[in-house]
């Protein structure tokens, strides 16, 4: 049975980006830190299998932070951090406030743009993935607003040796939930933590 996941890297104390996020720096500062293992030589072989599965999804949902540095109405010149082939290779769809026509990239990436809130973006993808998983890839907002509406069914944790002291938080509001570890697992540069989500209604139960 397909599930919703989700991939985030995350400092050890919590925050997914840094303070500060700009176009010159989309992860905030020293938000690049917490990906170091899936570029540096040596840790992105020893992840490539990690790395990998990020993607494997059959759909993909992000909130428009991920997606762009804007806010208020489109700039629709801008069609993603990623160049001209997103590394998605399959439908994403973008939370946002503000209507867009769907962008098609290279690849098979499409980024189709929902205005109507985390169910109707869910639905969307699910439907688009078919049997296949569907993937909230961030960021910290979004997949906040997952697990506290108990959608997340798996939530994969990669855990960098680095402290931000600041920026985009995940597990603010997302009231009890519970976390059941599956596995784990690590190299010299992050800690891979997968638990099973149970939410807040049931995860406070007796």
């Amino acid at each position: 049975m397909s599930k919703v996941t989700c991939d985030i890297a995350i400092s050890v104390d919590g925050f997914t980006a840094g303070p500060n996020q700009r176009l010159d720096a989309p992860l905030g500062d020293g938000g690049e830190r917490l990906h170091r293992w899936m570029f540096e030589e040596g840790e992105a072989e020893a992840n490539a299998e990690v790395i990998d599965a990020i993607v494997a999804a059959g759909a993909f949902v992000m909130g428009r932070n991920m997606f762009s540095p804007g806010r208020g109405e489109w700039d629709l010149g801008w069609h993603g951090w990623w160049g001209e082939e997103p590394p998605y290779h399959a439908p994403v769809f973008v939370l946002t406030h503000h209507p867009r026509a769907t962008v098609t990239m290279k690849g098979g990436t499409t980024f189709a743009f929902v205005t109507d809130g985390v169910e109707a973006a869910l639905a969307r993808a699910r439907e688009a993935a078919g049997d296949a998983d569907v993937s909230i890839c961030g960021g910290a907002q979004t997949v906040n607003q997952y697990l506290a509406a108990g959608l997340l069914d798996e939530l994969r944790l990669h855990i960098a040796p680095v402290v931000l002291g600041a920026g985009e938080r995940l597990f603010e509001g997302v009231g009890d939930i519970g976390l059941d570890l599956v596995r784990a697992s690590r190299t010299r540069l992050v800690t891979h933590v997968t638990y099973r989500v149970t939410p807040p209604s049931r995860a406070s139960r007796p």
